[in-house]
């Protein structure tokens, strides 16, 4: 795959995570501030340089669901991600594994 140059504040591939604020206040069409339920949507965030179109939205409805609701959104995308080096100590690759004791 061919290397693109990017202008600055596009570089980076944005998933966003959206928390419910609805029916907290007793008052209609108000918010609490900073109260939010356990429970919104995950979506990707448009970028023309990586060839990301925003997609439709995910629901979570619990903090446990959104890492799953995150990789879903990813895959959905066709995004690739690469182990940092703090990761790869917990990832093997297909020669390792047979190497191994």
């Amino acid at each position: 795959m061919n290397a693109l140059e990017a202008k600055q504040g596009k570089k980076m591939i944005e998933a966003r995570l959206r928390f419910f604020t609805n029916d907290i206040a007793r008052q209609s069409g108000k918010v609490i501030p900073k109260h939010a339920w356990t429970q919104g949507v995950v979506y990707m965030q448009g970028n023309e340089f990586h060839g990301i179109v925003a997609g439709d939205k995910r629901h979570f409805h619990s903090l446990l669901d959104i890492g799953q609701v995150i990789e879903k959104v990813l895959i959905e995308h066709e995004v690739v991600l690469l182990p940092s080096r703090k990761m790869e100590r917990y990832v093997t690759t297909k020669s390792q594994a047979r190497s191994a004791p």
